[in-house]
């Protein structure tokens, strides 16, 4: 039986909801990144890092290649690079909106009580 579209939608984005997963695709949007650079960025545990890694690679989204003993990742394709680039605009309208809607409900709070009662 197939899985639907939906539900595999949905497997791919609990896929990427781990910050560690996110951070790393971050890192390697520029390109092959070697291990220990990733550990250098992120402070965890290289055996952290690697299970997260290791999803990431089940996954597909990133690969890996072996030079000698350094093992270098890097994103599998480009779209994952727009995906990212695409969730920073959402969330920077989403914050843009609560910025909007903090500073109207302090101009609120900054009014006082004898300022409103002046004003009805």
């Amino acid at each position: 039986m197939q899985v639907p579209l939906y539900q595999a939608k949905a497997e791919f984005f609990r896929m990427l909801g781990h910050p560690v997963r996110i951070r790393v695709l971050e890192l390697l949007q520029h390109g092959p990144v070697p291990v220990r650079d990733l550990l250098a960025d992120i402070e965890i545990e290289p055996s952290s890092l690697s299970q997260q890694l290791a999803v990431l690679r089940r996954s597909g989204i990133v690969v890996s290649t072996r030079e000698g003993s350094t093992v270098r990742y890097e994103l599998a394709g480009g779209d994952v690079a727009e995906l990212l680039r695409a969730a920073r605009r959402i969330l920077t309208e989403l914050l843009v909106g609560r910025t909007e809607l903090l500073a109207e409900l302090r101009q609120t709070d900054d009014a006082s009580p004898d300022a409103l009662r002046s004003v009805t």
